[in-house]
C-alpha cells in the first residue's frame, strides 16, 4: 500500500473507534486531537517510514496503556481512553508504571494497522536499532525501541531448537474455498506453518484436519483466529519441540535475471533452493517449463 493509502486506513480505524465510543455513524464523527496537524504529521510520517523500510511483517510487545485519567476535548477520561480501548481489542495489553496515558488513539491505530503479532521478540538477526524518547519524565525510562532485521538465526549461527505450539481441529462443514481462505489469512497473521489433510470423522463424514504451528507467545491470537475463520467449536493444543536449519536468502545474478536463493545448513546437511516466484517469472517470460527454467538458472550460475 502507498503512504496515502496507509494513512487513510489508519484514519479509517480512528473514525471507527470514535464512532463506537460516541455511538454515532462515522459520517458524524469530528476529529479533535487526532485531527491536529501534529497528529497528521505523526501518522503520515510513520506511513512514510514503513514504506521506506518495507518490512515483510511487524511484531510488537504487549502494549502498556498506562493508568489514571487523561484530559482531552471530551473532558477527563479514564486510561485507556474509550477510542484507544476500542482499537486495542484483541491486542495483548497491560497497565503498569506511571499514572499517565502511555498509548494514545493515534498510537493504537498505527499499531492495529501495521502490527501482525504481539508477544516476545521472535528469533531474528538484528541489523538496525532505533530509539525514540518521550517528552514526559517518569521514574522509568520513557522510550520506545524498534529492531529491524531478518527473522531466524544469524548467518553465522548453526541449527536451532525451539518450543512451538501446534493447534489443531477437525472440520466437516466448510467448503474447500472457505478452508483455503482461513488457511491463508491465519498464515499471513504470523503462523509458522499451516497445513490441512483429509480425514474421516464420526458417522463416516469426510472432513479436513486443520493444523496451525505457531510460537507459544502467539497461541492465544492464533486460536482466536481459528475460531473466527473456521466452523470449529474446539481446538486441541500440543507443545512441540522444533529443530530448524540455519537459513539465509541471497540474490544471485544469472543470464536470465536476478534469482533469490534460499540457503540452509546444519546437522550435517546443506541445501539450496531458488525462489519459486523468480523461477516462475523466468519460465513465463521465456515461454518454457519450470524444470527448464530451473536448469537454465543452475547452468547460468555455474
Amino acid at each position: 500500500m502507498s503512504v496515502k493509502e496507509n494513512s487513510i486506513e489508519v484514519y479509517r480505524l480512528l473514525a471507527g473507534a470514535e464512532s463506537a465510543a460516541h455511538g454515532k455513524p462515522i459520517q458524524q464523527i469530528h476529529f479533535h486531537e487526532v485531527g491536529d496537524m501534529d497528529a497528521v504529521a505523526d501518522i503520515v510520517g510513520v506511513c512514510m517510514l514503513m514504506e521506506e523500510l518495507a518490512p515483510s511483517i511487524v511484531y510488537a510487545s504487549p502494549i502498556n496503556v498506562g493508568s489514571g485519567f487523561v484530559k482531552c476535548a471530551h473532558g477527563t477520561l479514564p486510561v485507556p481512553a474509550p477510542a484507544t480501548a476500542h482499537l486495542l481489542r484483541g491486542v495483548p495489553t497491560y497497565s503498569s508504571g506511571p499514572n499517565s496515558e502511555l498509548c494514545t488513539p493515534t498510537g493504537a491505530a498505527l499499531l492495529k494497522h501495521f502490527v501482525k503479532s504481539h508477544g516476545n521478540m521472535p528469533m531474528m538477526s538484528m541489523e538496525k536499532i532505533g530509539c525514540g524518547m518521550g517528552k514526559k519524565d517518569f521514574d522509568e525510562l520513557n522510550c520506545i525501541r524498534a529492531f529491524y532485521g531478518e527473522l531466524g538465526p544469524a548467518e553465522s549461527e548453526g541449527p536451532v531448537e525451539g518450543d512451538v505450539v501446534e493447534l489443531s481441529c477437525n472440520l466437516d462443514d466448510m467448503t474447500p474455498e472457505a478452508v483455503a481462505f482461513a488457511q491463508q489469512l491465519i498464515h499471513d497473521e504470523g503462523a509458522l506453518d499451516i497445513y490441512t489433510a483429509p480425514v474421516v470423522m464420526k458417522k463416516g463424514r469426510m472432513g479436513t484436519s486443520f493444523t496451525c504451528l505457531c510460537r507459544a507467545a502467539d497461541k492465544e491470537k492464533m486460536a482466536a483466529l481459528i475460531f473466527k475463520h473456521t466452523s470449529t467449536l474446539g481446538i486441541k493444543e500440543y507443545q512441540c519441540r522444533r529443530y530448524t536449519l540455519a537459513r539465509k536468502s541471497v540474490l544471485v545474478e544469472t543470464e536470465l535475471g536476478s534469482v533469490g536463493v534460499k540457503i540452509s545448513s546444519g546437522y550435517g546437511a546443506a541445501k539450496s533452493k531458488p525462489e519459486f516466484e523468480d523461477i516462475a517469472k523466468i519460465a513465463t517470460e521465456k515461454g518454457i517449463s519450470l524444470d527448464q527454467a530451473t536448469a537454465l538458472v543452475k547452468l547460468g550460475n555455474g
